[in-house]
């Protein structure tokens, strides 16, 4: 797996966080950086925590599928990068109140659910030959955090007008890894 390849994981999985720090940002009277820091900083670890989770997850149960490995993380992924299309498309907007105070366990919440799908990817890792889970999640990681923090900063700067092209990119480059993975695991590639 290359860099750029983990890069593309890494944003595609950040979009969800992205999103949601965005709407962070909106409830935010003037822009916070200790706020945006703590909040990239949750986003960033719990997308960094479930490929790991996954990964180890795979590993555990490789020798039952290995013959259909390619199968499962095209589906895997392809059902996640679809559903945050879906998402994409729905009119929920979250409201907020601007005097609100950083709230921990609604961040520490909101982190697990923008990562759930990071668990699912991380399975799919352990269906790749020699791959660095370590140096996969820090980039993971590394990215979610700069894409919430700069989620954070827009949201409170110019509203929510990234929010849905931004589910919608993630989406597409989840669907592509997965049909890339897919077309290896036939041998197409």
């Amino acid at each position: 797996m290359t860099l750029t390849e983990i890069f593309l994981f890494g944003v595609g999985l950040a979009m969800d966080a992205f999103a949601v720090s965005v709407c962070k940002g909106l409830c935010m009277k003037k822009t916070n950086y200790a706020h945006c820091t703590v909040i990239a900083l949750f986003f960033g670890a719990f997308q960094a925590l479930m490929p790991f989770l996954g990964f180890w997850l795979g590993k555990s149960f490789e020798s039952y599928i290995t013959s259909v490995d390619h199968w499962v993380a095209f589906v895997l992924l392809a059902f996640i990068g679809i559903k945050m299309i879906r998402e994409a498309f729905d009119d929920e907007e979250e409201k907020c109140d601007i005097n609100q105070k950083l709230n921990i366990k609604e961040l520490f919440v909101l982190a697990i659910a923008t990562s759930i799908d990071a668990l699912a990817v991380g399975i799919a890792f352990s269906f790749e030959e020699n791959v660095n889970i370590y140096k996969n999640i820090a980039i993971i990681g590394l990215v979610t955090f700069a894409i919430s923090f700069g989620g954070v900063v827009i949201g409170n700067k110019f509203g929510s007008r990234f929010k849905k092209k931004a589910e919608i990119a993630g989406g597409i480059i989840l669907v592509a890894l997965g049909v890339k993975i897919l077309f290896e695991g036939v041998g197409m590639i």
